[in-house]
């Protein structure tokens, strides 16, 4: 059996876990997951398997932690270099600061910062007759920016409701496993997903220089994709269903609980959102099912969300002539997520914040 690994103790468990979930540089936000999972317990081995590292990388780091602190743990690549190869920078470190500041604000057209747009900057900054476009790029990346899609979050969420939501669902769970001590507790998170004849367009790799085409149709026929995920293990369920209606709900919660063996050995509790049928007093849930909501308007909160894009990777950029095809794709593809893909689905659905045992 591997031995632990040895960790100075300058921060405790939880200060190691907040500077891995803080970094904003990929390499130290790597090496503050390895040393947090070290201080839990984990084996430098396991632990360099876990974030993706060598383990003679693993032990370098862990040494430098233990003797230098968190010193050791700076990603020292990211110190600014004094005139690297002899040229003076386009930029001082004062005007560099100015840059940042400028940066947090929208560019004097009004739009989006672009490597262009920062190289015009600085030409106007230096008083340079010509500041390529890719200095203006490589300044963008000095200041520690990238290419990111901002992810949505409806301005109706209550963001003090979301974090309570997070904190009170271990109690729940604790609270039902102690009303039922011989009972084996699981928690599920529901959603459905509306397919369609409608192509989806999505970006996919291919040669360069060639634009690839996809044919596409406006037909409004849909189908309705029910999926239950267990995050802690990346069990799922599916259900291709023709509605969403109280009806349809009833008959998929009563086949997803024999499914799953709900029963006196076995209460689920199922996380679900706020639509309208999911309340509604016609809702027959199955016993041995608790039914829990998230906070209105927090889809970000929803693991199950994050199923979709699996679900549509078959169907991207493709065009079919009927919903019986389309079906038929789906159902190969909720095979191959159920039977093929459950460690993925775990990566990509179990929540840090999902702390329940």
């Amino acid at each position: 059996m591997a031995r632990k690994a040895r960790l100075a103790n300058h921060l405790s468990v939880e200060e190691l876990k907040d500077k891995y979930r803080k970094s904003r540089d990929g390499v130290e936000s790597r090496r503050w997951h390895l040393l947090w999972k070290v201080s839990l317990g984990w084996t430098i081995e396991n632990s360099a398997v876990a974030v993706g590292l060598s383990y003679r990388y693993a032990r370098t780091i862990v040494k430098r932690y233990n003797q230098q602190g968190e010193k050791g743990v700076i990603n020292q690549r990211n110190k600014t270099k004094i005139n690297p190869r002899g040229r003076e920078p386009l930029l001082n470190g004062e005007q560099l600061e100015k840059l940042k500041q400028a940066l947090k604000k929208a560019p004097p057209d009004g739009g989006l910062w672009t490597g262009p747009k920062v190289a015009r900057w600085i030409e106007k900054e230096t008083g340079r007759e010509k500041v390529w476009p890719q200095r203006g790029w490589d300044y963008l990346k000095k200041c520690h920016y990238s290419w990111q899609r901002p992810r949505p979050r409806h301005r109706k969420g209550d963001k003090e409701a979301q974090e309570e939501y997070k904190k009170n669902l271990p109690k729940k769970v604790t609270e039902i496993q102690n009303k039922h001590p011989d009972s084996e507790v699981e928690v599920w998170f529901f959603d459905e997903h509306r397919v369609g004849l409608k192509s989806i367009l999505a970006k996919v790799w291919s040669e360069t220089g060639q634009r690839p085409e996809a044919v596409v149709q406006h037909r409004y026929e849909w189908v309705y994709v029910y999926g239950f995920v267990n995050p802690k293990t990346g069990e799922t369920h599916w259900y291709l269903i023709p509605r969403v209606n109280v009806k349809w709900l009833n008959l998929v919660l009563e086949t997803f609980a024999e499914e799953v063996g709900v029963g006196e050995n076995k209460i689920i509790l199922l996380v679900q959102d706020n639509a309208g049928w999911h309340r509604s007093p016609k809702l027959q849930v199955p016993e041995g099912i608790f039914v829990d909501f998230l906070p209105p308007y927090s889809p970000e909160l929803q693991p199950a969300e994050r199923l979709w894009k699996l679900v549509d990777e078959p169907l991207v950029n493709r065009c079919f002539d009927t919903i019986e095809d389309l079906e038929e794709v789906l159902e190969q593809r909720c095979c191959v997520l159920s039977e093929q893909m459950q460690e993925e689905i775990r990566d990509l659905t179990n929540y840090h914040w999902l702390e329940y045992t």
